[in-house]
């Protein structure tokens, strides 16, 4: 017997033996005065095994028919076998009319043996932040390096931005590697489409600040936050912007499964496919905010200004001939310019995220020429985020320079001669800058030699 049926027994009993009376038992019992006598009619007939349920042992009138179960147990096996039961109910239910509970499925799963119940372990216990407000006011911002493709394509990098105070992902795109530029590119659209933050809350990575204290100079991150008049807040451990921290968690479940199924293995098709993903996120995931009033600005600048804010800026001291070094490129300044500086003045270079390169000087743009292809003199510097996608560019360029070793030397000599055309187009015929050629290995000099005095 059941401890339920136990208890009815003894209930009975007193009906019976000690005068209880029968409503008072249906009331203890919770059943009607009818069920009451029922039971006690069949005490006194067949005893205690009265009491125990006519159905024990019996299938239940509303079990599954075995082979509907069969079918779906069948459907996880063949696509869904490294699901867990909540996310295989959600595909199931949506795209196999799937009618039944996640307990249900959880069970089937079980005795399949393609689910293995979990233990759970004691959770460390960190402060609880009460969420934002409001849309807007607190933007959490990470990457995530992970397989995203499960082997199909290289691993890559998800950039998104979180709302703290609705768990809504507002942004994200996934890039070759954790960058300034790819934070910049989310940061755009996030602005173009919703507006401007408040306040972006990070970890405390080079992007986002320095570690020297003595370095008051900003990284160009927080350049840009500041022409945006974004307030950028470091965390100082994972816990503290656990919300974006979870998100990644989640979406390396199922984000990593959805781009399977949906037969994306690039970078660039799951760009295209993720906002799509992503509306399906935020309508399972996201809550409302406590004030319906969001904190997001409008964004009044033009996409050109926003475009220049959130590119990475560089400075450079031009030559007596209107020319500068930037990244393996020699920067020509074209003749008849107005607003042209004087030689040895500084000039702007804004590097967007396509490549492209914009001069200024004091808020103007500078027309100019870019000659490529030389080697520059300092090593860039890594960090462990983006070390190895560092390695793998190199190691693409030693086997092109096996397989074509004079190819780099003969781009390095049209580039060098198109350089000194475009000298002496302009009429000068002694340039002051180096060769793009970079010097032999032991050269003390290279380039033109200083002119020797005349001897009276």
């Amino acid at each position: 017997m059941s401890q339920r049926e136990v208890w009815r027994l003894e209930v009975i009993r007193r009906v019976r033996q000690e005068g209880l009376g029968q409503a008072e038992a249906a009331q203890l019992l919770g059943l009607s005065v009818r069920q009451v006598k029922r039971l006690c009619r069949r005490e006194r007939e067949q005893g205690a095994q009265g009491l125990v349920s006519r159905r024990r042992g019996r299938p239940s009138n509303r079990r599954i028919a075995p082979d509907r179960r069969e079918h779906f147990v069948g459907l996880v096996r063949e696509h869904y076998a490294d699901f867990g039961p909540q996310l295989a109910h959600e595909y199931l239910r949506e795209r196999h009319g799937f009618e039944w509970s996640v307990e249900t499925l959880r069970g089937w799963m079980i005795e399949a043996g393609l689910w293995q119940a979990k233990r759970r372990r004691a959770k460390r216990v960190h402060l609880l932040r009460e969420r934002r407000a409001a849309l807007g006011e607190l933007v959490q911002i990470d990457g995530s390096h992970h397989d995203w493709f499960e082997g199909r394509s290289a691993k890559c990098c998800l950039i998104a931005f979180i709302d703290d105070a609705t768990g809504r992902v507002l942004g994200a795109q996934f890039f070759e590697q954790e960058t300034t530029q790819g934070y910049f590119t989310v940061l755009r659209t996030v602005v173009l489409r919703l507006g401007l933050p408040l306040a972006l809350y990070s970890d405390r990575h080079g992007i986002f600040t320095k570690a020297d204290p003595e370095d008051d100079k900003p990284t160009q991150f927080e350049r840009a936050l500041l022409q945006l008049e974004i307030e950028p807040i470091c965390a100082r451990s994972p816990q503290a912007k656990g919300r974006v921290e979870r998100l990644f968690q989640t979406l390396q479940d199922r984000l990593c499964k959805a781009l399977r199924l949906a037969g994306i293995d690039t970078i660039e098709q799951a760009n295209s496919w993720l906002a799509e993903y992503l509306r399906e996120h935020n309508r399972r995931f996201a809550v409302a905010p406590r004030q319906a009033q969001d904190a997001l600005r409008s964004w009044t600048g033009s996409t050109q200004a926003l475009a220049d804010i959130c590119a990475l800026h560089h400075q450079r001291q031009l030559s007596a001939q209107g020319a500068c070094k930037f990244e393996g490129h020699i920067l020509q300044l074209l003749p008849g310019q107005s607003q042209a500086p004087k030689a040895r003045a500084l000039v702007d270079i804004a590097q967007h995220d396509d490549g492209t390169l914009h001069l200024s000087y004091r808020g103007q743009l500078l027309a100019f020429q870019s000659f490529a292809a030389y080697t520059p003199d300092k090593p860039a510097i890594e960090d462990h985020k983006t070390l190895t996608a560092r390695v793998d560019k190199a190691s693409e360029r030693a086997r092109h320079k096996a397989s074509d070793p004079q190819a780099a030397k003969l781009a390095r000599l049209r580039a060098e001669l198109a350089y000194q055309d475009a000298q002496r187009k302009a009429g000068i015929f002694k340039p002051d800058t180096p060769p793009i050629v970079p010097p032999r290995a032991g050269s003390a000099r290279y380039g033109l030699r200083p002119a020797q005095p005349e001897h009276p």
